[in-house]
């Protein structure tokens, strides 16, 4: 369940008319660590356990390459469910010892950090020598609105596809949430092994330093908007070794970093 049909007056130069509307679902997801609640995340229904694993992954909790043992608890019928990820003690990553107590919104990646500290990032900057050719984002994003099944019926959910060093989609997810579709799709490739074939992210929307930081824990040397980016994604860009790329529309777009 990834939409639902609402009844609403649409208004027309003075004019208003009944409509049914397909909207995205919204509904919470409760996430257990070893039978603890661990975080409350809001996003929509589907691909639930690939944004578990990348969400761990970004969250520096669990990054082994072993599949997680991964249990649904309870699913109710308006989309909230509970879902237990069983990790051995010594797999637990530094980031479990940051336990988010607040409640994750959609649009906020970061609600629920305690301290300012919780939301720095650390590592070697990306290094590797990449080539990208920009006359081809044109028909990437082309593919990714193809493949975009919830937007084109709903006009709410965002989107982040994978591609390959050859520009070819690897994978795409959608989502309320603009980092929750970063999580799925990144948590998909962990699943099938294929992180290391990534070569550059699309996002629907704007980029934020949440997006940054997600990529470049990943090791994504190049992530691409739709949309703005903001001063702080920029920055971390520029630190880690990502080209970051905004307001890529029809054949504009503006290089921000490296």
């Amino acid at each position: 369940m990834q939409t639902l049909n609402y009844e609403g007056l649409h208004l027309n130069n003075g004019d208003s008319k009944k409509v049914n509307d397909t909207l995205v679902v919204e509904a919470a997801l409760q996430i257990n660590i070893n039978s603890e609640p661990y975080t409350v995340v809001m996003r929509t229904p589907g691909d639930d356990f690939e944004l578990i694993r990348g969400l761990l992954y970004a969250e520096d909790i669990y990054k082994n390459s072993k599949n997680l043992r991964l249990e649904v608890i309870e699913k109710r019928e308006n989309g909230f469910s509970i879902i237990n990820v069983s990790i051995p003690k010594n797999y637990l990553g530094k980031g479990y010892l940051n336990k988010r107590t607040l409640l994750s919104v959609s649009s906020c990646g970061i609600c629920g950090k305690q301290k300012l500290e919780d939301i720095s990032v650390t590592g070697e900057k990306l290094n590797q020598k990449f080539s990208f050719d920009t006359k081809k984002l044109k028909q990437m994003f082309s593919e990714m609105e193809a493949k975009q099944k919830i937007f084109d019926v709903s006009g709410g959910s965002h989107a982040a596809a994978l591609f390959d060093t050859n520009y070819t989609i690897l994978a795409l997810k959608e989502d309320i949430g603009r980092h929750n579709a970063v999580d799925k799709v990144i948590g998909e490739l962990i699943n099938t092994n294929k992180l290391k074939e990534i070569n550059c992210m699309l996002v629907s929307g704007r980029v934020s330093y949440e997006i940054i930081s997600k990529a470049f824990i990943a090791k994504i040397p190049i992530v691409v908007a739709v949309s703005a980016c903001s001063t702080l994604a920029v920055d971390f860009a520029k630190e880690f070794g990502i080209c970051l790329i905004g307001f890529s529309r029809g054949n504009k777009a503006t290089i921000y970093s490296n």
